[in-house]
Parts: structure tokens; C-alpha cells; sequence
């Protein structure tokens, strides 16, 4: 056999089994990857989540470096306007900054893929897992800088359970629980978790706290003040305007549903 022949005997070899690994099924690895239902108390469909996903998900579920739950708070809202925000983090960002309730920063990067700023030190990627009419499920890559914390780069897992309820008005609103689990990247700054788990945890806290509460601001503002949210979102250059006519039915539903409970005291 000539050298070139044998050259071009191995190169097919090499060729043929790629193929067939890429085509045999793959069970084992499928199979390692499993997720539990519970976190923190709280029941997750993570037997609906793709198979791939799982894989990546849970070495930084089962390797954490921090875990934290925030909630259940209640956001007043009405679902369909808080579902409508959660799935357009530009849109809610934008809202939040224009009615000066935070510094946060939102660009979509994909289909269910955002790039994200809070303002605070925090930058990273977000993409969508999972969701159904209940849950959601994030991904995050991103990146840490303050006075109190070296420079901390890593991984997340955010799940987020939410429920229409009733407030104390009796006007709708929804209830949200978050579970999170990070993992560092850094394996020096990961191996000293004892010493940094107290300040990465109340780190991780404050953030998600953060943003329920901008969140929650941004109901509120919503509900009392809907002229000078639909004002800032129409304030050139105005928002997309498949969002002004979203916000614009939104809070004039709103402020109907507002004065139908302002006026029932009275009229008992």
C-alpha cells in the first residue's frame, strides 16, 4: 500500500467513526444528567427542560458556590402586564430608568438572549431556558466588580415560580418566588467559599432583591401615576411601538380597574 493510500485509508476511518458517534444514540450521557424538583421548598418542572440544558445546568446546581431564595413577593401588577415585562427586560429597563427607579440596562442578543447591566458592578448575559404559564428558568454568565469583592466571574441558575393573587385591595397582582444557585469560576476564589460565601451570598441577595423591588416600584408607578409612565415611555425617542400600544391598553385598563375599587366603599 502506497503512502497516500494509507494517508487516505485513515482519514476515512477517522471520517466514518465520527460519523457514527454522531449518529448512534447517546443514552448514558443523557441519563447522568438528572435535576431535582425541588429548591428551596419550591417545585420546578426541570423534567421538561431539554436534555442538553440539564447537562449544563447541573454541575452549578449540584457544585454551588451560594444558593438564595427570594419571596414569595407580591408585584402589583396584573399578570398579564408583569408576564408581558418579564419576557422584554429591554422594555422593563428601559421603564425603569426613564421613571428614575434604578440604573439598569437591557439589550436582547437573540431569541431569549439578553445582555444585562444593574448599574452596580454586575454584567452578564441572561438566556431563557424554560417557560411555561407558571415557571421560567434563566441562565446566566456574568461578571462581578466592587470595593468588597475581588473580581468574580461565573455561572447562575435562576428559577422563578410566580402566581396571579389578589392583594390586600383586592386588585390582582402577582406572586413571585426566585431560587438561585452560582458557581464560581475562579477555582482559588471558589476553593475559599468559606470565607467568601457570607459576602458572595448577601451579594447575590441584594441583586435579586434589587430587581424585585424595581420591579415592584414600577407596579406601583404604574398603577398611581399611568400619564407619566405612558409620558416617559412616548418621550423621544419613544419606545418600540408594539410596547407604547401594549403599555397604553395596559395602564388604561389599570386606572379603570383603580376607580372601580376607589368607588365600591362608597357606594355600600
Amino acid at each position: 500500500m502506497s503512502r497516500v493510500t494509507a494517508i487516505r485509508t485513515y482519514v476515512c476511518a477517522i471520517g466514518l467513526v465520527f460519523l457514527l458517534v454522531s449518529i448512534l444514540p447517546q443514552p448514558a450521557f443523557a441519563e447522568a444528567c438528572q435535576l431535582s424538583p425541588q429548591h428551596a421548598g419550591v417545585t420546578f418542572p426541570v423534567d421538561r427542560i431539554d436534555a442538553a440544558w440539564v447537562c449544563r445546568l447541573q454541575p452549578i446546581i449540584n457544585e454551588f458556590t451560594t444558593a438564595n431564595k427570594v419571596g414569595p413577593i407580591q408585584t402589583p401588577l396584573q399578570e398579564s402586564v408583569y408576564v408581558y415585562l418579564l419576557d422584554r427586560p429591554p422594555l422593563a429597563a428601559a421603564l425603569v430608568n426613564r421613571l428614575e427607579l434604578g440604573l439598569y440596562k437591557a439589550e436582547t442578543r437573540g431569541p431569549g438572549r439578553y445582555w444585562g447591566d444593574d448599574g452596580e458592578g454586575t454584567v452578564g448575559l441572561v438566556e431563557l431556558v424554560y417557560q411555561d404559564p407558571r415557571h421560567r428558568l434563566y441562565y446566566l454568565e456574568g461578571s462581578h466588580h466592587s470595593t468588597l469583592l475581588p473580581h468574580l466571574t461565573g455561572k447562575a441558575v435562576v428559577m422563578l415560580s410566580m402566581a396571579r393573587v389578589k392583594d390586600a385591595a383586592g386588585q390582582d397582582a402577582v406572586e413571585t418566588t426566585l431560587v438561585s444557585y452560582t458557581r464560581l469560576d475562579n477555582r482559588v476564589l471558589a476553593g475559599l467559599v468559606s470565607l467568601l460565601r457570607p459576602l458572595v451570598g448577601r451579594t447575590v441577595s441584594r441583586k435579586l432583591m434589587k430587581g424585585v423591588d424595581a420591579v415592584n416600584r414600577l407596579g406601583m408607578e404604574m398603577r398611581r401615576h399611568p400619564d407619566r409612565v405612558l409620558f416617559e415611555a412616548t418621550d423621544p425617542p419613544p419606545l418600540p411601538s408594539e410596547d407604547v400600544a401594549f403599555l397604553k391598553q395596559a395602564l388604561a385598563n389599570m386606572s379603570s380597574a383603580g376607580n372601580i375599587h376607589e368607588k365600591e366603599p362608597a357606594s355600600r
